[in-house]
């Protein structure tokens, strides 16, 4: 649920900046991506990243609201973007661990 709320919120972001003007194809979805490794793990996270390449395809690549043929720089936009979003969910779990670590460590302290 988390993935899907964080997705929502980076399409509608995403769309806003189309709307603006920009051409930033996957601008909104690291963040979302960060943010459901944070708030719900591994599997949100990869869910997240992994949903997101779809819908940057049908939605917001030309032409619009088509799945069609992917460009070699498409290609690499998508690589690049999931490199970054294996990053950034290992990095969330790090926190994840590093937060649940510290917690045990102030409750073993108290008396």
């Amino acid at each position: 649920m988390v993935a899907l709320a964080v997705l929502c919120v980076a399409i509608a972001l995403r769309e806003l900046l189309g709307c603006l003007g920009a051409t930033v194809y996957f601008a909104t979805f690291l963040p979302a991506v960060l943010l459901a490794s944070l708030l719900a793990g591994v599997p949100a996270g990869a869910c997240a990243a992994l949903l997101a390449v779809p819908i940057v395809w049908w939605a917001f690549l030309p032409p619009v609201f088509e799945f069609s043929p992917l460009t070699l720089a498409d290609y690499n936009s998508f690589t690049l973007f999931l490199l970054g979003s294996i990053l950034l969910i290992w990095f969330a779990q790090l926190c994840r661990e590093a937060i649940v670590a510290l917690k045990r460590l102030e409750s073993s302290e108290e008396y």
